[in-house]
This record gives C-alpha cells, structure tokens and sequence, in this order.
C-alpha cells in the first residue's frame, strides 16, 4: 500500500495558477504578441467579456450565448461587446450558401420585379408557389403578386413573405421541437425561393449585392457553395451550370472592378446528397468540365443534406476517386449529434478522401483518432456557432465542442452557414458566440485575431494570393485598432 504524499511532495506539485498559466499557452492564439494599441483594444474588449460573463455567472438566464438566438437577438445587437466586435476586421468568409449568403431584404426587393406570379394565398396549408413569367402560368391560381400586395398592402404582405423566409420564429423552443422540425422548415424556404432566386436577374443581382454587403463589412474574400439549380429567364431558357459559373465569375469581377480593394470570390460545387448513382455520375461529370473551365474560380467539391438521413458519404466514395488530384475537397461532415451511427462516419471518410476543410465536424471531439489526424494535416474545422444552435445540436454555447479546439489550437475558422435565414449578421454573431459563449473567459482579442488569419491561411487561394490577402487584411486590422485604441483613451468607447 503506498504511503500518503509528504508535505514537501504536495508543495513540489504545481498551483492552480501554474497549470492555467501553461493551459492559456496552448490556446488558439497565444503565439501573437499584440502591440501597443492592440493591447489597449484588448483591455477593453476583455472587461466588455467580463462584464458580461459576470451577469451571467450571477443569473446565467439572462447570458446571451446560453439561450436560443432568437430569444436574446434584441438583447445581442445592443451589446457593447457585440458592437465592438462587428468593427473588427474578420478576414474571409469560407463557409457560406449561395442562396442565402445576402439578406431577407435583398429577397424581398426582388419580388417587386416585374412579371412575378403567385399561386396560393400565406393562409393555407402549404406556401405558396413562384414563378416570373410574362404570361399566366399554366394553371388555376395564379396571381401577380403586384395585385396581392396592392391588395394586402405593402408592409403586410412582405412581411408575410419574411415569414415564408426565414426559421425565425418568437418562440424556438415549442416551434422547433427537433432537428427534423428544422431541416423541414429550411428545406420548405429553398422550395419556396427557388423560382424566385433562380430568376436570372435576381440570381445575377442577388449575388452581387450580396458581395457588396459583405465588402461594406470589412470583408474583402469568401468562398461560397453552391448547387447550380435551374437558372431561367423570361423567354424559358434554362442556363448551363458552366453559364451560371460565368455569370458568379462576371459578377466577382464586376465588383472587384468598382471596389479594387476587394479580393475576389471562390466557387466550391456543391450538390445535395441525394440521388442515385446516374445522377451522381451526371454531377461528377459536371464538375470536372466546370474544374476546366474555372481552374481559378471553382475551388473545390462538397456535398449538402441532413447527414442523419443515412446517405452517407461512403456510398459516393468510388466516383470521388476518380477525380483529378487538383481537385480540392471541403466536405460537410459530423453536423450530427449521433455518436456511432451510421452518419458519424462521414468524418472519416471526409478525412480519408483528403478533404481539405471541414464543414461543421461537430462531432469531432467525440474521435480522439480522428483529432490526431486534424491537427497533423492541419485540416480546417469551419465552426458555425449559431447553425450548430438553429439545427438544435447544442442549445446552450458553453457546451459546444469547438471549445476544446480553441483550448488547444486547433485549425479552425468561424463562419455563418445560412446566416440569412434567421437573421444573423455576416460574421459578427458568430464571432461573438465564439468568443463569449465558446472560449474561455481568459480567451482575448488574440483568438479573434487568430480567427481571421486562418481565414485566409486556409482558403482556397494559392499561396501568392494567400499573402496578398493576409497584407491587405493587416492594413485594415492595423487601422481598426489604431482608430479603436484612440476612441478607448478619449473616451469616446465606454
């Protein structure tokens, strides 16, 4: 039987204090050193962090990233923290949708095109169904939506479509009872918008102002996927995915043109799991013309679908082969809360194909194995705190398994999914659920910092572009903390 540890034993043992001292130099940017003005941001910016952990330690009810986004939203955009955090350069966006990378608004705008018909009233049972066309469709039903909302009036009728639009709901918790509950309700708002956004010069403009509205929030370069659905215009055409590409590419430079200090666009194709072997056949063929076409611009493969209804990414695994080398994967893997079913494997498979990124891997943490293999190759986790909470993986931010990636400076990125869809902001929410609800409370603006350099590091860009971007990323961020720093010490930032 061993004997009880000496005294002198128990005083050779390590403090609290030394162990969190060593903890805190594993976290996720521990190895920046901030200068001067970036250390007065970050005194700030961490008693915003306190002050608000300290409420919520007293009465963890009222803490923001403990409950559902919905039911804080008010509450988050007055957070001075919050407010702070959106001037703060992000870097790129890297996992975004295309058919919801803009806003509500934008959507709603473009239903005051002309020759837009509505079939079936916001009333029934089912929602109502879209289509431009310049004659009635064929049918009974049909409507202009000009004479439905003169009829309703304006403010009353979209905000009808808003509904129709987004998961947003007052009460998440009773609306959204499980995960299917809220695949249903998003896979209703993509039937709904596709006749609407794939209208040709919705889907062009779209696109556009939806680059421009990330451009005006600091955000020079993202990586956007995409299925290629049935573009169309008014004489019935339906366009080719190689023209719908040209048209993402025509729109990229359109904007780079008028804004020279933007970066540019990447295209990953990324068709829904489903279907049979013919039909994947058919998109692996379309993609490598599209790879040929667009070496440039179409960056990578992915595929998209609730993981959890068994269509795993095995069954796809002897046409992924086939692919050329120079194709890059970005695969959605492990958005699933299932340990050791079927839809748990695609991590694995993900990561044997040679993906390069991966979207989600909330389930990561759960395969010890696999997080070797991560950190090894420095494959990227895109982490998605408020999808991850929208699609009931985790109710409560402090329990997201991204927090031990952060402990211990893992390859990851944050983004925002389909952040239109239940109106978040561009990265700003999910930067601060990151920082406040995820990270440790001794986690500072170094994390932030480290998030947007990983941005760029492990984008699509070549190395050359890669370098390029992280300058001019710099010259902004280097200007934000010098305007912040003097906005702190005049008294201008409380």
């Amino acid at each position: 039987m061993e004997s009880p540890p000496s005294t002198n034993d128990r005083l050779s043992r390590p403090t609290t204090s030394n162990v969190l001292e060593t903890q805190e130099q594993h976290f996720l940017g521990a190895s920046l050193i901030l200068t001067n003005e970036e250390k007065i941001v970050n005194s700030h910016i961490m008693k915003l962090k306190r002050f608000e952990l300290e409420e919520g330690f007293k009465n963890d009810f009222d803490l923001i990233p403990a409950r559902h986004f919905f039911e804080k939203l008010e509450q988050l955009n007055s957070s001075k923290l919050f407010q702070l955090i959106r001037r703060i350069p992000k870097g790129a966006v890297l996992h975004i949708h295309d058919s919801s990378m803009g806003s509500t608004d934008l959507l709603i705008n473009a239903t005051y095109r002309p020759y837009l018909w509505q079939n079936g009233r916001f009333e029934q049972n089912t929602p109502p169904t879209f289509l431009f066309s310049k004659t009635n469709p064929t049918g009974m039903g049909w409507e202009l939506v000009s004479d439905i909302r003169n009829e309703m009036k304006a403010d009353i009728y979209d905000e009808k479509l808003r509904d129709l639009f987004e998961i947003y709901t007052k009460d998440p918790i009773n609306t959204y009872r499980s995960t299917n509950v809220v695949f249903e309700k998003f896979r209703q708002i993509f039937y709904t918008l596709a006749p609407i956004i794939n209208y040709k010069p919705v889907w062009r403009q779209y696109y556009y102002d939806s680059l421009k509205v990330y451009y005006d929030d600091q955000i020079n370069y993202l990586e956007l996927r995409g299925v290629l659905p049935d573009v169309y215009d008014l004489t019935g055409k339906i366009y080719t995915p190689e023209e719908i590409v040209q048209i993402y590419l025509n729109e990229t430079e359109r904007l780079m043109k008028n804004y020279p200090s933007f970066l540019g666009a990447k295209f990953v194709y990324t068709p829904a799991r489903f279907g049979g072997d013919d039909v994947f056949r058919g998109v692996i063929n379309t993609f490598k013309s599209l790879h040929e076409k667009f070496p440039n611009f179409v960056a990578g493969f992915d595929l998209v679908g609730q993981e959890d209804k068994r269509i795993l990414l095995l069954n796809f695994v002897p046409d992924l082969l086939k692919l050329p080398e120079s194709i890059q994967f970005f695969f959605h893997a492990g958005e699933t809360n299932w340990f050791g079913m079927e839809s748990d494997s695609n991590m694995i498979d993900a990561i044997l194909l040679g993906t390069k990124r991966i979207g989600h891997g909330f389930a990561l943490i759960k395969h010890p194995l696999l997080l070797e293999e991560i950190k090894q190759k420095q494959i990227c986790i895109e982490i998605n705190p408020t999808s991850n909470q929208m699609f009931k993986l985790m109710e409560d931010h402090r329990n997201h398994p991204a927090a031990f990636l952060f402990a211990d400076d893992y390859p990851v990125v944050v983004s925002s999914d389909d952040r239109c869809f239940w109106r978040a902001a561009l990265l700003s929410h999910d930067f601060y659920m990151a920082f406040v609800g995820i990270a440790s409370a001794q986690h500072d603006l170094r994390l932030l910092k480290q998030l947007a350099i990983n941005s760029i590091r492990f984008s699509a860009m070549d190395k050359i572009d890669q370098n390029k971007a992280l300058r001019k990323w710099e010259g902004m961020w280097n200007s934000t903390m010098s305007t912040l720093a003097s906005d702190i010490l005049s008294g201008k930032l409380a």
